[in-house]
């Protein structure tokens, strides 16, 4: 049987099934994460022991347990199975949600985060998403999810302040136990039984290709990049809720006044430059712009004062960056990485990015003990401009996409002559057929791509 591309049938309902409630995870545990950021800083200085370093460490610990087990999980899930793991990394989501509610301490609640952050189920995620879809329509599935991180983060970010009112600090604890376990009950009831787990190159680390990705300048670069994002992402969070409540003399529970119209303009902001970074190709520029802008936002947070509207504005900049870039980033590894190398090259990169969250609670919290608001803001434009001093140095990235296809069964002479008549068709940029995972990995250019030759390619399979 000729294999079937990703443009010839749409997913099935159970793949359907499979990717929206594997997002729904997903989100749910997000905004397990999320739903602090905008009020903890002001909730927490309350608190008998809280300084601001402790503040900013409970913040962003969570980051630094994520990045040392996420590889540990992904091991683990190839030996016992994907549900089972995933569910233990929800239950110690739970138990770190539920330690975090009951604890009256600032260190409770950084064992609390922590306690969260081990429970590192993000790559197993995508690999029982992986196991549930065809290799085909493989990044509908993963597109689905993070359109959820995406929206657990607005969410959050809205929703956050709204919760503060009717359950306080300890009450928004509860509230992320109880979505945590809602998590487990979707896991169970929805996420259907993969027939079997098998290891996948577009979605998994894979310890033997480590060292490879690692001497890549221009994935090390956009690595650097997600460091630093969410470095100044958390950084800044330690320190402008306190601005809205104690300069602007806004209620902490009022704080969604500003967070709701701020996101739904940076959202709506980025469109027109993510067509432009797309569709005309002008990814590179448009990058470097908006590394830019993050950093000028910073440093108009020094000489804000008590300006409502100043906060307004830089806001909206702010995140309109923040949310471009987050976009843009696992868009870029997914250009440049080899067809072959997609799982290993994120796997770096999510690594990079929780250590970047913890980098950037635990930074600003000291810095704001010792120096105070204005040098956090400088310790963040400093890192959002040392990211585009690198970033400037970065290739332009190829308008390049990723395309897999089932060829299971294939042997290994086949393999080989199979990627050299995949090369040959035009608008194929890279092609790697691995006979052992009976999978072509493809990078296609989709403006120059020749279908009808490409399935011509695949055809001397059938039979």
């Amino acid at each position: 049987m000729t294999p079937v591309l990703e443009f010839d049938t749409p997913m099935t309902r159970a793949e359907l099934r499979a990717s929206l409630s594997l997002a729904a995870i997903y989100m749910l545990r997000m905004l397990g994460m999320f739903l602090i950021l905008p009020v903890f800083a002001v909730l927490a200085r309350d608190l008998p022991d809280a300084t601001p370093f402790r503040v900013g460490l409970a913040i962003s610990a969570y980051g630094l347990t994520q990045a040392l087990f996420q590889i540990p999980f992904g091991l683990w899930s190839d030996r016992y199975g994907r549900k089972p793991v995933i569910a233990a990394g929800l239950v110690l989501f739970v138990l770190g949600s539920v330690v975090a509610a009951l604890s009256d301490s600032i260190l409770g609640i950084i064992a609390g985060r922590s306690l969260q952050g081990a429970g590192a189920v993000a790559a197993v995620v995508m690999a029982l998403a992986a196991d549930l879809t065809r290799e085909e329509h493989r990044t509908k599935a993963m597109a689905l999810i993070g359109i959820s991180i995406g929206m657990s983060f607005a969410v959050s970010m809205v929703a956050g302040p709204v919760l503060s009112r009717w359950m306080g600090l300890q009450g928004l604890f509860w509230l992320i136990s109880a979505l945590a376990t809602l998590s487990l009950v979707v896991l169970f009831a929805v996420v259907p039984n993969p027939p079997a787990s098998r290891s996948h190159r577009d979605t998994q680390l894979r310890s033997a290709s480590l060292a490879r990705v690692l001497r890549d300048a221009e994935l090390l670069r956009l690595d650097f990049g997600i460091f630093c994002l969410h470095l100044i992402l958390t950084a800044t969070f330690v320190v402008v809720p306190l601005i809205i409540k104690d300069r602007l003399h806004l209620p902490t529970e009022d704080h969604w006044h500003l967070y709701l119209p701020v996101f739904l303009i940076a959202i709506l902001g980025m469109v027109p430059f993510v067509i432009l970074a797309e569709k005309k190709r002008r990814m590179k520029p448009v990058f470097l712009a908006f590394v830019a802008l993050v950093g000028l936002a910073n440093l108009g947070f020094i000489g804000l004062g008590e300006s409502f509207w100043g906060m307004f504005v830089l806001l909206t900049a702010f995140f309109t960056g923040f949310n471009l870039l987050e976009a843009t980033l696992p868009s870029m590894i997914s250009k440049i990485a080899p067809p072959d190398l997609k799982g290993t090259a994120m796997g770096v990169y999510s690594t990079a990015q929780f250590l970047g969250a913890f980098a950037g609670g635990a930074g600003a919290g000291w810095i704001y003990g010792h120096t105070g608001a204005t040098a956090v803001f400088v310790y963040a434009a400093v890192v959002a401009f040392a990211w585009l001093a690198v970033a400037a140095f970065m290739q332009a990235p190829r308008h390049l996409s990723s395309l897999l296809v089932n060829v299971e069964g294939i042997g290994a002479a086949q393999s080989e002559a199979l990627g050299q008549r995949l090369l040959a068709v035009p608008g194929v940029a890279e092609a790697v057929v691995v006979a052992e995972d009976g999978v072509a990995y493809l990078k296609v250019d989709r403006q120059l791509l020749d279908r009808e030759r490409l399935k011509l390619a695949f055809a001397s399979l059938g039979g």
